[in-house]
């Protein structure tokens, strides 16, 4: 058809064009607008287009919505699926209407400069990392386009690391409420984050085997996640039994919402620890681990994290263990004499 057209179920005008090769039918859309006028422009653009791209085997122009949309719908069931709806509101600004081949270096660094000026550096390179995923599966995945604009994320510092002392927690131990202390013992004795603990359901504990689990689902890194009750990981589960018939940690017969709350900030205070997060208790479950001289693999296994990057943080927290492994050469190199110049009979 070389004219727009009407439908009963829309006010727009629509636009139907036949298949070109590599379709296999026609081609008919919404031209999104009430105007006759402004249909037909479209209508005549799009003709052009799309006989350049027949006859000339040129690549039609995506637009970065195009992209976007397509990269939503393949990634639905992430976790952070909310957050990259949030992501993609932020950056419409900057790339809503821009076709993919457009998107240049230029336009990468003002983003970079503009989200740096409201967030630090780690949340501006979630905003560049989902940009330049987008990208690279336009170019890599759908055909979209042939080159993207390299995107460098800025440099973040080392992530900080924050434990207490066994002597420390259990100052704080012994202040704090019955149902945070149990929370936060649970939490040094196996290392699972505040969200799972407090998400923890009894279905989800094997007594017998003195084993809980969280599921996938529920898990940071994706994956399910087994977890080994060791003996005051398991006192506190008995400790906890009858209590709610659902979730293990409860407050006043509900499931709890928040940690950090003014009891546990009093607490703090009370025994005289700064600069201490609820998320700091898994800090120091992985420091113990190392000092116990406990493997990387081991910790990575235990706490759920899917490489052993962020388990290299504790590496150097371990000088008894690492001393063990370098004397393995004591034997190999005991024959050699550490005598000195003068005794070997050279000059000095």
């Amino acid at each position: 058809m070389d004219k727009p057209y009407r439908r009963k179920d829309s006010p727009y005008w629509w636009i139907k064009l036949p298949p070109i090769r590599g379709e296999s039918r026609p081609l008919q859309k919404s031209t999104g607008t009430t105007d006759r006028r402004k249909a037909q422009e479209l209508l005549d653009k799009l003709k052009a287009q799309r006989w350049d791209e027949d006859k000339f085997s040129v690549k039609p122009r995506y637009r970065w919505e195009e992209a976007a949309n397509r990269w939503l719908g393949e990634t639905r069931y992430r976790k952070t699926h909310q957050g990259d709806h949030s992501i993609l509101r932020w950056l419409h600004p900057f790339l809503g209407g821009k076709d993919l081949q457009d998107i240049d270096r230029v336009l990468i660094d003002k983003i970079k400069q503009e989200r740096l000026k409201v967030a630090s550096a780690s949340r501006a390179n979630r905003y560049l990392a989902t940009v330049r995923t987008i990208l690279r599966r336009a170019r890599d995945e759908w055909d979209m386009v042939d080159q993207i604009p390299p995107i460098r994320l800025f440099r973040e510092p080392q992530g900080r690391v924050r434990s207490l002392t066994p002597e420390e927690f259990g100052r704080l131990y012994r202040e704090l409420p019955e149902h945070l202390a149990d929370m936060a013992l649970f939490a040094v004795s196996t290392g699972l984050r505040q969200g799972n603990i407090k998400r923890l359901k009894w279905t989800n504990v094997d007594l017998p085997n003195c084993h809980a689990w969280v599921n996938a689902e529920e898990h940071k890194n994706g994956s399910a996640h087994a977890v080994p009750l060791n003996a005051p990981a398991m006192a506190v589960i008995e400790k906890r039994r009858g209590i709610h018939p659902v979730y293990v940690f409860t407050y006043q017969g509900a499931p709890l919402e928040q940690v950090g709350t003014r009891a546990w900030r009093e607490a703090l205070a009370r025994v005289g620890i700064t600069d201490f997060r609820w998320h700091d208790l898994r800090h120091t479950w992985a420091t113990w681990q190392r000092r116990a001289g406990s493997p990387t693999w081991e910790i990575q296994r235990l706490g759920g994290w899917k490489t052993q990057i962020m388990v290299e943080r504790y590496a150097h927290l371990a000088p008894d263990a690492l001393q063990i492994a370098a004397q393995r050469l004591d034997n190999v190199l005991g024959s050699y004499s550490l005598a000195t110049p003068m005794e070997r009979g050279e000059q000095p």
